[in-house]
């Protein structure tokens, strides 16, 4: 099937170079919002144009403690495994991030702990990885606004295995610090995607989601101390805000680098868009 044929949110991709084949994850449930959740989808392609599959990367295990809302996959290759970060929920648990792991980039993906690594008390969201240059991994994640109001982004130091976290999450900045970011139900401010990257410069910056005046947007946030701690600054002017976004960013077989969103961000129209990306003089891409 084509890209355009796969209805999909939160779209992320791993490159295996070796294999010279893309692997596309994302939010693929019928009935994201309200539906039961059955797992998440994975498909492959030569060219980011055909895809074979779906293949099943994740099927609940009996008894698994989330029911709806399974959210936002991401896979990263670490130590000859793979990692999936996703979001879950269900009616007795706050939503949160739990870590999966399988041998293969196809799956199946099995819980790494009991319940999710982000605080049991948080109504949380959209976990990224990010190993900082000491080698240490780092998620990044969304304190959502259905909590707090302002949506929150925040860092957590992780174990190397994974399966625990070392300190207290660490508050990177709130929705409404970000200049071109606007109100939604009710003055109500969103994050959601983050993705962290290092410039072709050696600067850290990060993708994130939220609502401009256009819709459903992408900005640029940058840490002036290039750790993840931060302290971050923002774009005054979203990247992308054309009712697309929960953007990430790969390197395809040629060496380039490329944003992939869903884009509308209108149910059930969401699809997979992979964009060209080019730095100017170690500034924005675009």
């Amino acid at each position: 099937m084509r890209t355009s044929d796969i209805r999909i949110r939160d779209p992320f991709v791993v490159a295996d170079q070796q294999a010279k084949t893309y692997y596309l994850y994302g939010t693929t449930d019928e009935d994201v919002w309200t539906g039961p959740a059955s797992g998440f989808q994975v498909y492959q392609s030569g060219d980011l144009q055909e895809w074979e599959g779906p293949f099943q990367a994740f099927r609940p295990p009996p008894r698994f403690w989330a029911d709806q809302h399974f959210w936002a996959p991401e896979v990263y290759e670490w130590k000859n495994a793979y990692y999936m970060l996703a979001t879950f929920k269900s009616d007795k648990r706050c939503r949160g991030t739990q870590i999966l792991k399988a041998q293969s980039a196809l799956g199946p993906f099995k819980p790494l702990t009991e319940g999710p690594i982000t605080p049991k008390e948080w109504e949380c969201l959209d976990g990224t990885l990010f190993m900082d240059k000491k080698g240490i991994p780092w998620m990044v994640f969304c304190r959502e606004w259905i909590q707090v109001k302002d949506g929150e982004m925040y860092a957590l130091r992780l174990s190397e295995d994974f399966q625990a976290v070392h300190g207290e999450p660490v508050l990177l900045f709130t929705a409404s610090q970000a200049p071109w970011t606007k109100p939604v139900r009710e003055a109500n401010y969103i994050t959601d995607g983050p993705f962290l990257y290092e410039t072709e410069n050696g600067e850290l910056e990060m993708i994130w989601s939220s609502y401009s005046e256009k819709g459903y947007a992408v900005g640029i946030a940058r840490s002036l101390s290039g750790a993840v701690e931060g302290p971050w600054i923002h774009e005054a002017e979203p990247l992308l805000d054309q009712d697309g976004g929960h953007g990430m960013i790969f390197r395809d077989f040629t060496g380039k680098r490329r944003l992939a969103i869903h884009a509308p961000n209108r149910s059930p129209h969401e699809r997979a868009v992979f964009l060209n990306m080019e730095e100017l003089m170690g500034k924005r891409p675009v």
